[in-house]
């Protein structure tokens, strides 16, 4: 039976949980939320990659994200501007769908799989 690992945990959730080589991780937002939806991208995208590095993988293994943003409209232009730069080519399958979050400040909320 494989193990299954559990990083960064706290009562409520592991920001990252590792089985059978792959990783799943919790949401991400943004440390800075006062930020436009640019800011809160790229910081989100960085924790991303902190959080893959200290599972020993990166940003070309990730298979999935799910993106959740506050304002689809005014906002999906600009992420998915930052989300390009960002990615491997070619990249990951993604979902991305707006949602109403309990702090009025994040615009961007990020869920992603990755391979180890």
């Amino acid at each position: 039976m494989s193990n299954i690992e559990h990083f960064d945990s706290n009562p409520k959730l592991s920001r990252v949980v590792v089985h059978q080589g792959v990783a799943w991780l919790s949401g991400i937002v943004a440390d800075d939320c006062g930020q436009d939806i640019s800011g809160q991208t790229r910081q989100v995208l960085a924790r991303l990659e902190a959080l893959l590095a200290s599972v020993g993988s990166d940003k070309s293994r990730v298979l999935s994200a799910q993106i959740w943003m506050k304002e689809m409209k005014a906002d999906v232009d600009a992420m998915n501007a930052e989300w390009i730069e960002w990615c491997e080519t070619p990249p990951p399958a993604r979902a991305t769908c707006q949602v109403s979050f309990d702090d009025p400040d994040i615009r961007i909320e990020l869920i992603a799989t990755a391979a180890v």
